[in-house]
C-alpha cells in the first residue's frame, strides 16, 4: 500500500531533507504537464507498491523506496551494474498540488503517478461586464 501525506509543517522538514536524502541510486523520471494534472513516470524495477513511498506536499512530490541487494558474499561479480540500495527523488512543480487526489501504480517495474492541480492553482476565467 502507497503512503500519501498532506501537513503544511512537513514543506520545511522536506526541503532540509532533500539533500541528506539525495543517494548514489537515480532512477529515471519523465514529468508530463497537462492542464490539469501531472503525469509522472519513473523506472523502479523489481520494487513492488508496498515498498515505494510517496509524499505530495503542496508543490513538492517525493518518492523513495530500496532496490534489494542480493549480498552473496562466495560471488565475485566481474561486471555488477544493476541498481542496490536506497534511492529517492524530490520534484518541485510549477504548480500548487492535490495531494487527495493523487493516484499511483506500479506495473512492471514502471511506477505512473497522477497528481492532480490544485484548485486555487487552476486558472480562473473572470467575466468582463460592459456597460
Amino acid at each position: 500500500m502507497m503512503k500519501f501525506y498532506v501537513s503544511p509543517r512537513r514543506r520545511a522538514r522536506m526541503a532540509r531533507l532533500a539533500d541528506a536524502r539525495s543517494t548514489a541510486v537515480h532512477i529515471p523520471v519523465d514529468v508530463i504537464a497537462e492542464d490539469d494534472a501531472f503525469e509522472l513516470t519513473a523506472y523502479v524495477p523489481g520494487v513492488s507498491a508496498d515498498e515505494l513511498e510517496i509524499e505530495v506536499l503542496d508543490d513538492t512530490v517525493y518518492i523513495a523506496g530500496e532496490f534489494a541487494a542480493d549480498e552473496d558474499e562466495d560471488v565475485s561479480y566481474l561486471l555488477r551494474e544493476r541498481p542496490r540500495g536506497s534511492f529517492s527523488r524530490t520534484l518541485r512543480l510549477p504548480s500548487a498540488l492535490d495531494a487527495d487526489g493523487a493516484q499511483a501504480e506500479v506495473k512492471d517495474g514502471i511506477l505512473n503517478l497522477h497528481v492532480p492541480v490544485a484548485e486555487q492553482a487552476k486558472t480562473k476565467k473572470i467575466a468582463v461586464k460592459s456597460n
